[in-house]
């Protein structure tokens, strides 16, 4: 099992003929991920070689969905272009949206992440890495090859330090790894990603990344209170930031106590969760709490 991504999933990959788009399908293909088109409109029909597999271009979504079957999108396009790419896909029925692009206008997330959501479209992202299921497949630009499929489930704001604690927890695995993605505004939120790893049965245990600034990760303590049954372990980037000062992808602020990442902290602890000091530590409690269900 896993969540928003398995290896009956078949992927679109918007802005594939791209530079960005060239490199990364390669990478997804070579994890196993079924890639069954790219799309642009101005290449529309002709097909692209990547080592032993021609992956054809498709003019639009709805043409590359109509043919394949495809449920998912990976989106490479500039930032210009990803809100009408967003829009495109979720009008074409797409199931999942996967928006790697960073830099896009905060209004124009707000709109595409509304809109798929009424069109029934779940985005993850954007300015996130993806999402892989590892052994099953691999939507984004997350390295394959750091890690195993096992029982731990990771959702994280930072893209770095999803692939750290993968690394660092190589040995036991994970059933699905989502980067949500570290702008001010998201399609799927650490709270969603609880919520299906507490549905998935092949998920043992949860790590939960966090950072600095907004409040995501005290409403991910308020959620885990009342819905998660699963043991959390958490880390916040951020213990030595200064106060009041913008940093980071996300733009966090801190503002007196709030959104500081012992203020994170306590939330979590106080329902129960384990937080890291780092990522080494981190990896450490999940290995102790692990063991200690065994």
């Amino acid at each position: 099992m896993a969540i928003h991504l398995t290896k009956e999933s078949k992927v679109l990959v918007q802005g594939m003929t791209g530079g960005e788009g060239m490199k990364h399908t390669r990478r997804m293909l070579a994890a196993g991920t079924d890639v069954v088109g790219g799309v642009n409109p101005r290449k529309a029909g002709r097909t692209v070689d990547f080592d032993d597999r021609a992956v054809p271009v498709f003019g639009s979504v709805a043409d590359g969905i109509q043919t394949t079957g495809a449920d998912v999108t990976v989106v490479f396009v500039p930032p210009a272009f990803a809100r009408s790419a967003v829009v495109e896909a979720a009008d074409a029925g797409i199931g999942l949206a996967v928006v790697i692009t960073e830099g896009i206008p905060v209004h124009d997330s707000v709109a595409f992440t509304t809109y798929a959501r009424r069109k029934g479209t779940r985005v993850i992202g954007p300015n996130c890495p993806g999402l892989i299921t590892p052994g099953q497949s691999n939507a984004g630009i997350i390295p394959a090859d750091i890690t195993k499929p096992g029982p731990i489930g990771l959702v994280s704001k930072s893209g770095t330090l999803t692939y750290q604690l993968m690394y660092e927890l190589r040995d036991i695995g994970f059933s699905t790894c989502v980067g949500i993605g570290g702008d001010p505004v998201v399609g799927t939120t650490h709270i969603d990603c609880l919520a299906a790893f507490q549905d998935d049965p092949d998920t043992d245990l949860v790590v939960l990344i966090g950072e600095i600034g907004g409040d995501a990760e005290e409403r991910a303590a308020a959620y885990i209170r009342e819905h998660v049954t699963k043991p959390v372990v958490a880390y916040i980037a951020g213990f030595t930031a200064p106060e009041g000062r913008t940093m980071g992808h996300a733009g966090a602020i801190v503002s007196g106590s709030s959104g500081t990442a012992r203020a994170k902290k306590e939330a979590l602890e106080a329902v129960g969760v384990r937080v890291g000091g780092t990522p080494t530590e981190t990896a450490r409690h999940v290995l102790a709490v692990l063991e200690a269900g065994r």
